[in-house]
């Protein structure tokens, strides 16, 4: 037992599938999903940092990167569900980093414990770096309900997602980058071509005009 361990559940990333037990046309899984939220962040700290705000870059990998981690433990669960109460999102955050931190104390020499409780803790926080790490992680969920209602998939959890995804970012626009996603990125987006069209729109446009 050690941190081969903790290598070793890297792998188990790769399969945790993103929004089980729904049909999908393309599966994600969530180690696919840590790059593609820290990717995203990076550009969003990238406008951020353009603008003259500070950023902590070192902060804002770790807490990208590593955000999910503690899936491994309880898997993913759908985000209607998992903020369907705010009593609820606590005690799923209270299990995985009960569960996190028990695994770091067995497997993690104790020097590195410490570091490693603040590396794979909630990232999701008050900061600049916190905050961007919410809007990246709504945007890749955004991304990947948009690719299925592209689809024509017919699921309506899709356009569920798509609607809690786009309000939770739109609760960050003093941020200069969500301004920049929500004017360019999103409009660009919207002008592709695919069928449920005005469905989307409608959905976009009420969620945007919300005071």
């Amino acid at each position: 037992m050690g941190v081969h361990q903790y290598f070793k559940s890297l792998n188990d990333l790769e399969k945790l599938v993103r929004c089980p037990g729904k049909f999908k046309y393309q599966e994600h899984n969530v180690a696919a999903h840590s790059f593609k939220v820290t990717k995203i962040a990076q550009y969003l700290g990238t406008v951020e940092e353009h603008k003259g705000n500070e950023i902590d870059w070192r902060s804002l990998y770790e807490k990208a990167l590593n955000h999910d981690y503690p899936e491994i433990f309880t898997g993913d669960i759908k985000t209607p569900v998992k903020y369907a109460s705010l009593e609820l999102n606590t005690l799923f955050m209270e299990v995985e980093e009960t569960m996190t931190t028990k695994f770091i104390e067995t497997e993690f020499p104790p020097e590195y414990q410490q570091i490693y409780k603040e590396r794979l803790k909630e990232g999701k926080d008050s900061t600049l770096e916190g905050q961007i790490l919410s809007v990246a992680d709504k945007i890749d969920l955004l991304y990947e309900s948009f690719g299925e209602i592209q689809k024509r998939n017919p699921e309506p959890l899709f356009f569920e997602i798509y609607e809690e995804s786009l309000a939770t970012i739109k609760r960050f626009d003093h941020l200069v980058c969500v301004r920049d996603f929500l004017e360019n990125i999103l409009t660009e987006m919207l002008s592709e071509r695919f069928i449920p069209k005005d469905e989307l729109f409608e959905i976009t446009n009420t969620i945007l005009n919300r005071e």
